[in-house]
């Protein structure tokens, strides 16, 4: 196995041409340097320096030698080097983020506005979350992901808070829903639309119903909270979503507080550690967690 420490030995030793000089400035004692010469003339097959007269002069090997090895000792150098800055102007790649629709359509403008911003050779691929198996981080096919962070998540993945959101409910104006105090009991009786990516077919809101001894109709099951919302639009269902995914859809649709005890969540990015360090990924964290702060949801609602 070579001894890549030998390349610094004999970067300075072609530079200097001098044994007693390149122990000075690599600090070695004089017996090391000489166990170090003896090694280089091993390794190379060549003396490299010779006597001649009172000084030592360099064989043709050593000539030979000089530039291609300066080359190396600065490439390796500049790769272990640690770096502390990055002009993501000049940086070209692409990221793969999965992350739901709403998340996108919701973050997704001010998110490729932010980036354009610093870094236009950066593009974004989004690609739709449908579950929350963190496989795909695990093989590198995804470099970001974001949504609520399971307690059962790996925890070799990273996660970081975005922000903080609560189920809210949405109807169609004009819907009985959208006058008067909406009790438990009359949000219960009406017709609702739930959302589950995973095919179930009841969740907390259910829950919390039930200890309340009431149970919701759920009339129609879907994939996306947008879905949900655009058919409360149209119909007389009740959707219970995000509070951040009514805030560009306000039109025709009215927003109430839901009358149940249900925690807010947390909404979180989430990053395999093979990239924690990687400064361009670190940049895009950054953007996002910054288009995150920035908006925030404007709520009539207590």
């Amino acid at each position: 196995m070579p001894d890549f420490n030998l390349l610094v030995t004999l970067d300075v030793l072609l530079a200097e041409g001098s044994v007693a000089a390149t122990a000075r400035r690599l600090r070695l004692s004089p017996s090391a340097m000489s166990r170090a010469l003896a090694r280089l003339r091993e390794t190379t097959g060549d003396p490299l320096l010779v006597r001649a007269g009172r000084g030592l002069v360099p064989t043709p090997r050593a000539v030979e030698l000089r530039e291609q090895v300066s080359r190396l000792v600065q490439d390796v150098n500049a790769v272990l080097r640690p770096v502390h800055a990055l002009d993501m102007a000049r940086v070209e790649r692409t990221f793969t983020l999965r992350t739901s629709e709403e998340f996108v359509e919701n973050f997704g403008p001010a998110l490729l506005a932010r980036i354009a911003q610093d870094a236009p050779g950066v593009r974004l691929r989004f690609i739709n979350k449908t579950d929350k198996d963190s496989a795909l981080l695990r093989e590198g096919s995804v470099d970001l992901e974001t949504g609520v962070v399971d307690p059962t998540a790996s925890p070799e993945v990273l996660t970081q808070a975005l922000f903080r959101d609560r189920l809210v409910g949405v109807v169609r104006s004009g819907h009985p829903l959208s006058q008067g105090k909406i009790s438990a009991e009359r949000y219960a009786r009406g017709q609702h639309v739930y959302v589950s990516r995973r095919g179930q077919d009841r969740g907390q809101v259910d829950d919390a119903l039930e200890a309340l001894g009431l149970t919701r109709q759920i009339s129609t099951v879907v994939a996306g909270f947008a879905t949900a919302i655009a058919l409360a639009r149209d119909t007389d269902l009740i959707a219970s979503v995000p509070e951040r995914y009514t805030a560009h859809r306000r039109h025709g649709l009215h927003s109430f507080a839901l009358p149940l005890e249900l925690p807010d969540f947390s909404v979180a990015m989430l990053w395999h550690p093979r990239l924690d360090a990687d400064l361009a990924h670190r940049w895009l964290r950054g953007c996002l967690r910054e288009v995150c702060a920035v908006q925030q949801v404007q709520s009539p609602l207590p």
